[in-house]
């Protein structure tokens, strides 16, 4: 079956984790993704354990969870881009690539003849998406951006977590690194525009994506409650800024999601909790007029709900069509009934010999279902095939270049 990228080869030069995760979207789409990794140490993420995978007799190997939860599906090959046979050959590579995706830090790929103005000149329909920190361009261009530092910056930590003062109050980050997967993921779709825009024009360009730009621009609501409203917003734990009550609510077990999204849900939901007349109340009757209250309606909802287990009141909402679910570990995520029935987790095959589990891409295709290849790779597993098939090198001149250091291979 042809999949939407059939065709479209990516060299990927990128590491830890926005870029590996763009690139690991388009390999799930079918495109040919090229990891170019450093000969004995590849990707630093291939460290950051334990956990790390076992393999088929249950012995631990060098593939770290982390690094397997961002590049599966693509071709790993192991260049050193310090030598100048190593440049020499990822040259040769871009010629033959559509798409090339970096997260050095600005200019940091220049001394290597790998910047777009020079890739530019041998390859003129090549998209190349760069991913920093901070952007091309700005007083802060040359900082090194971490996801942790960039949602503190971009206002994120700011939303994020209890208010000050009440228990366990202060900044929280987010408990993934969810600024690099939202930069991935704007990254996937700056490519496929740009790609679109190569193909109907024969023009290539280059494509400047910032971790703090994502960051502030997909502050969403919070940012244009501040722009239009003029009110700066806070921390508020569970609580949803503009509509109540959208929390964490406690039961006489522990604690649920409830998400009240309007006015007939809150009737609703008021039947359901054997009171009523509180949807009729002028204080609490709109969303308006809740978010107004929130200070004091809130704390009587909590009063009333810690009364009975979280399983009571989940099933009883369920009955009134009232948004509300447990709140799960990472383990009973992957024991919930609606995410076995989707298919979430699936096994792909690793060079360990053993079944890898992971989590599949989230999209449906109707006509194009994702095709998974293979796990992530081991260090410069493909490294003669890809030079084989892409350039024409031969398995001698491979383990030339291997004994003068320019190449790894499986492993090395």
């Amino acid at each position: 079956m042809i999949q939407p990228l059939d065709g479209v080869r990516v060299l990927d030069l990128s590491r830890i984790l926005a870029g590996p995760w763009a690139t690991q979207v388009l390999a799930d789409f079918g495109a040919d993704v090229i990891k170019v990794e450093k000969p004995g140490a590849g990707d630093d993420t291939r460290s950051w354990g334990p956990p790390f995978l076992a393999d088929a007799q249950g012995r631990p190997t060098s593939e770290s969870a982390y690094y397997l939860c961002a590049n599966r599906g693509k071709r790993s090959i192991a260049i050193d881009m310090a030598t100048a046979e190593g440049q020499r050959l990822l040259r040769e590579l871009v010629v033959h690539c559509d798409v090339l995706v970096e997260n050095y830090k600005v200019g940091g790929l220049k001394k290597y003849g790998l910047d777009w103005d020079s890739l530019k000149l041998i390859n003129p329909k090549l998209v190349y998406c760069s991913i920093t920190g901070y952007g091309q361009t700005g007083p802060y261009a040359q900082r090194a951006g971490y996801d942790a530092a960039i949602q503190a910056i971009g206002g994120l930590m700011s939303v994020t977590g209890e208010p000050d003062g009440a228990p366990g109050g202060g900044p929280q980050k987010v408990g993934v690194a969810a600024t690099d997967l939202l930069t991935g993921m704007y990254a996937v779709a700056g490519i496929l525009a740009a790609l679109r825009h190569a193909e109907r024009t024969g023009q290539g360009q280059q494509i400047d994506l910032a971790l703090l730009d994502t960051q502030v621009a997909w502050l969403a609501n919070q940012a244009s409650n501040y722009l239009v409203g003029g009110v700066v917003p806070g921390r508020q734990g569970t609580a949803h800024p503009n509509i109540v009550p959208y929390q964490v609510m406690p039961a006489a077990d522990g604690y649920f999601m409830l998400a009240v999204g309007n006015d007939g849900q809150f009737a609703r939901f008021c039947e359901v909790i054997g009171r009523p007349e509180l949807a009729s109340d002028p204080r609490y009757a709109t969303n308006a007029a809740r978010v107004a209250a929130r200070a004091e309606l809130v704390p009587l909802l909590q009063d009333i709900l810690r009364t009975r287990p979280a399983a009571e009141w989940l099933a009883a909402l369920e009955a009134a069509v009232v948004p509300a679910n447990p709140v799960n570990r990472i383990d009973q995520v992957f024991d919930d009934a609606q995410v076995q029935a989707r298919g979430l987790r699936i096994e792909l095959p690793h060079a360990s010999g053993r079944e890898v589990p992971m989590v599949r891409n989230p999209l449906c295709f109707s006509a194009t279902p994702v095709q998974y290849r293979a796990a992530g790779p081991v260090l410069g597993q493909h490294t003669e095939q890809v030079l084989e098939q892409v350039l024409g090198i031969d398995a001698d001149a491979c383990a030339a270049l291997a004994d003068q250091g320019v190449l790894g291979t499986a492993g090395k």
